[in-house]
This record gives C-alpha cells, sequence and structure tokens, in this order.
C-alpha cells in the first residue's frame, strides 16, 4: 500500500533544524514535500555540521531527504505571488520564521487561508505565537533553558549541561508533526477545515518536565540535577566495567531485584528490610550503587551484557556512534539503512521511525544538492509556464 502521506502536498518555509525537520517527518512518510530556499544561498544547513565529507555538511543529507528543493525570494512581491500560487494547492504549510515575518510578506495564515481554507498551517518558532515571549529570537539552547530541562539536567553544582544533539529542536520539530498529523485528521475525517499548529521549542521541552512544577506547587520543593540517577528509583544506573565501559543496571522493580541480586549470588538481600520494596531502596540508593558497582566492576561490559539482559534484568551498554554502527541489530531494526547521496557517495544513516506494519514510510530520495533543481517542475505544476519562468528566473525571484 501507498504510504500514509501519500498524496499531501507540503511546502516547507524557513530554514535551519526544527522547520526543515518537521518536514523531513512528513517526507519521510510519503508527503511530497516542496523546500522553498533563498535563491543562491540556500538554507544554511546546507553547510552546517561539525564534521565534513567531500567539503560538503553531511547534516544535510539527513534533514533534506524526500524533499524537492525550489528557489523562491520571498522578500520580492513577485516571490511573495508564486508562494502564495504554491500555498494555493497545499494541504500543509511549515515555516518557523519569527512571528509576524509572514505576516509582512503576505503569507501568514489568515491571508493563506483566504485562498486555501483547507490548509494546514503549521508555525515552529522559539516561544510560539502567543506570550510575552513571542518576539524573541529562539534556538534550542534557550528553549532548554526557559523549559526547564537544562536545570534537571547534569550533577549537582555544575554548570548545566546541554546533550550533545540540537535536542530542542528536534523536539519542536515532532510536536509540529504530531499537531499536522491531527490536523489532517481533524480536517479529513471530522470536517475541521484548515486551522494553525502553533509549536515553539520551549512548549516541547517545558512537555517533558513531568511533574516537576506540581512538585514545586504543593510541596515547594524545586527539582534538581541528580547526575546519572533518579533519585529513589533504585537501583537504576551507570555503573563501569572491568574494561572501562559504562552499562545501564536497571532493576527498579521487585521482581527484577530479586533477579540481579540472584545474579549478584547474594538472594538474601532481596528479603534485606533495607532493600525489600521500592520505598526502601529508594532510601538506601547510595548502598545499592557500592554494591552493583562493585560487583559490575569484576566483568567485563560485554559479560554484563550477556549476563544480566539473561537474567532478565534491564541492561545497556551505553554506546557511541561506533557501537551503534557495528551492532547488527539497527540493522535489522532497519534503524540504519544505506542510500545512495550525490555528494556521499554510499551512506548509512538513520531509517524511518515509527514502524508501520501496512503504510511504513521510505526514503524515497536522497537529499537534493543541487539548490533549485525542482523549481522548473514544481512552478510548472502551480500553472506557472516557461516563458513566465524565465522572467521569474531573470528578475532573480527563482
Amino acid at each position: 500500500m501507498a504510504e500514509p502521506l501519500a498524496g499531501i502536498r507540503v511546502v516547507e518555509f524557513g530554514q535551519l533544524l526544527a522547520g526543515p525537520y518537521t518536514g523531513s517527518l512528513l517526507g519521510d512518510f510519503g508527503a511530497d514535500v516542496v523546500k522553498v530556499e533563498a535563491p543562491g544561498k540556500g538554507d544554511a544547513m546546507r553547510d552546517w555540521g561539525r564534521l565534513r565529507h567531500n567539503d560538503r555538511s553531511m547534516w544535510w543529507s539527513i534533514i533534506a531527504r524526500n524533499k524537492r528543493s525550489v528557489t523562491l525570494n520571498l522578500r520580492v512581491e513577485e516571490g511573495q505571488e508564486v508562494a502564495r500560487a504554491l500555498a494555493a494547492q497545499a494541504d500543509v504549510v511549515v515555516e518557523n520564521f519569527r512571528p509576524g515575518t509572514m505576516e509582512r510578506w503576505g503569507l501568514g495564515p489568515e491571508q493563506l487561508h483566504e485562498l486555501n481554507p483547507r490548509l494546514v498551517y503549521a508555525r515552529v518558532t522559539g516561544y510560539g505565537q502567543t506570550g510575552r515571549y513571542r518576539d524573541r529570537p529562539g534556538f534550542a539552547s534557550a528553549g532548554e533553558a526557559i523549559g526547564g530541562l537544562r536545570h534537571i539536567n547534569g550533577h549537582p553544582d555544575q554548570a548545566p549541561p546541554r546533550s550533545g544533539i540540537s535536542l530542542g529542536d528536534t523536539l519542536a520539530a515532532q510536536s509540529a508533526f504530531q499537531g499536522i498529523l491531527l490536523a489532517l485528521y481533524a480536517r479529513d475525517a471530522g470536517g475541521a477545515g484548515g486551522q494553525v499548529v502553533d509549536a515553539s521549542i520551549t512548549d516541547a521541552c517545558f512537555a517533558l518536565t513531568e511533574s516537576a512544577v506540581l512538585e514545586y506547587e504543593k510541596t515547594g520543593i524545586v527539582r534538581q540535577p541528580t547526575g546519572s540517577r533518579l533519585p529513589r528509583i533504585a537501583p537504576s544506573n551507570v555503573y563501569l566495567s572491568k574494561d572501562k565501559r559504562w552499562v545501564v543496571i536497571a532493576a527498579n522493580h521487585d521482581t527484577l531485584w530479586k533477579r540481579l541480586a540472584t545474579l549478584m549470588g547474594h538472594p538474601e538481600l532481596a528479603e534485606d528490610p533495607r532493600y525489600v520494596d521500592h520505598h526502601a531502596r529508594g532510601e538506601h540508593e547510595d548502598e545499592l550503587d557500592d554494591l552493583i558497582g562493585a560487583w559490575a566492576s569484576g566483568y567485563t561490559a560485554a559479560e554484563l551484557d550477556e549476563t544480566v539482559n539473561g537474567a532478565g534484568v534491564v541492561c545497556a551498554l551505553v554506546y557511541s556512534a561506533e557501537d551503534i554502527y557495528n551492532d547488527p541489530y539497527f540493522r535489522e531494526r532497519e534503524l540504519l539503512v544505506e542510500v545512495e547521496d550525490e555528494v556521499h557517495g554510499t551512506s548509512t544513516v538513520p531509517g524511518v521511525v515509527p514502524k508501520l506494519t501496512v503504510t511504513p514510510g521510505s526514503i524515497r530520495q536522497s537529499a537534493r544538492w543541487q539548490l533549485g533543481v525542482d523549481t522548473d517542475d514544481v512552478l510548472e505544476e502551480a500553472g506557472f509556464d516557461a516563458d513566465r519562468r524565465k522572467e521569474l528566473r531573470d528578475d532573480g525571484v527563482i
């Protein structure tokens, strides 16, 4: 069967990460994603990334897959005219400019809904379209900070660290993706018509903070960073193996704790009053970490992986990219797949998630490296004939 979003046309405006990653998620599940880029330079993501291969970004190969590249100058009236024509035929528009930018260009949701009342208009920003901070510039780092993630991450008495990825952008994109799917369902199954999906980095980060605010309201206690474990959820931590690798071992359930105690050669610990249930183990988590840490240090990571999992206790090695690349599991799950990239050649990239059994997503097209390579095709579909396209090209609009 066709992919679940086959037949859905998406026009993606914006650049960098949160908006474009939203488009990538839609494209992975079959949507026809038209990525609009500024003539000459294109999306800054074309040149971003820590490392380069063949003097090009590798990040672009991930975020630009399953998209068609169209160049269009949105800062001039002729370009805005073309953008409106594209939106008039679209199911979804995705943009991640600062609030008000699209309105100034005549491309805001109210303006486009006059042309296309069924349009789902997704906006991804740092702080959302409402509230006193709406006009602030927003990056993942700021959203993670004000959304509460940075405060509860890391170790006590250290600067709050960031994860080694643009976590806030990815979370915001996933939130926007979810909102788009809900809006499409409401439109097509419920007759709701078009609507605006207002997603933000701050919203998406805050949504992960569990009961931290309620805990403060009711007890006055502010949840603090706790390093590698969650307080009173014990045992569940990382332990250093004999060959100096970190391994997660989690037995914070009575049944799992009994299994681990038996595996460690001390089944009596399962009935010890200090460790007999969840609350008791939480009170004595330091002692438990010392016991398990000393035991784990006598085995290699591979031995722990085999024996602890074999005993039915949660265990996983802390993987690097190298570990992931070399573990067959990630190919068995199609979490790693090979594609042909016109710049990087045969490349192993993240696969599509989640996995659907009847209408799975796929990587149908690798990233378009030639800026605007699909402009003529897309504009022709929108009703711009060859003469008009030549005029637009001569004027620097496309």
